[in-house]
């Protein structure tokens, strides 16, 4: 263990806090050469636990891809997700680790209405997965409902979630299409957000309209 932490202290890069900083992320480690480490340590379950509870930013990276995501129960992946106040590690926990465990089910239930904004944006991370892959049981109609009553006003966080679940419905299921653009459109929710070249706007109408057009394109 003390290994680990040293070999993670000396890849600490101070333009890589500078970059990671800006963006809400307490570290300052190369995620190219944190994957890197994590493949020469391979699977380790304890370790990975010891790693997480240090409270460390770059050790909890680096728990979560050495970890065995179905070894956690609902209990430890509740108090972890609590316990994930950075992007990155509450990102990596959801889509690493909750989304290939047995739970994964119950806690989107549980979390989807927690009153704590970053523990429901993972609830609606989870929704958002289910909204592709496994759309049978869900009321998408009703997801609309929510998303058009509450996230103008929703935290960063949760909003950006939200968001993301907008543009899904939007994306996978035509019958809704037009309603989620309509509401992206009025809402104007991350209209004016900054877009690199070559990259989708995460402003719903036009992430909807473009990876459509593309998958129309894909297929002609």
């Amino acid at each position: 263990m003390a290994e680990v932490m040293a070999e993670l202290a000396a890849l600490e890069d101070q333009r890589a806090r500078q970059v990671n900083e800006k963006h809400g992320d307490d570290h300052g480690v190369n995620l190219g050469k944190l994957r890197a480490f994590a493949k020469r340590l391979k699977t380790q379950q304890e370790l990975a636990r010891e790693l997480w509870e240090t409270g460390d930013t770059a050790a909890k990276l680096l728990a979560l891809l050495i970890c065995r995501p179905k070894a956690f129960d609902r209990e430890d992946l509740d108090r972890m997700v609590r316990e994930a106040r950075t992007p990155k590690v509450h990102d990596w926990l959801v889509n690493y680790v909750v989304k290939k465990n047995p739970h994964a089910e119950g806690l989107r239930s549980a979390w989807f209405a927690d009153p704590d904004p970053v523990v429901a944006s993972a609830g609606w991370a989870l929704t958002t997965e289910r909204v592709t892959k496994k759309p049978e049981g869900l009321d998408l109609s009703r997801l609309l409902d929510v998303i058009e009553a509450e996230m103008k006003a929703a935290p960063d966080r949760l909003q950006w979630a939200m968001n993301h679940c907008l543009a899904q419905i939007g994306i996978d299921h035509p019958e809704y299409r037009a309603r989620a653009i309509d509401i992206g459109e009025r809402l104007e929710v991350l209209k004016d957000y900054p877009t690199p070249p070559n990259c989708t706007s995460p402003f719903a109408p036009v992430w909807i309209t473009e990876i459509v057009s593309r998958r129309h394109a894909g297929q002609s």
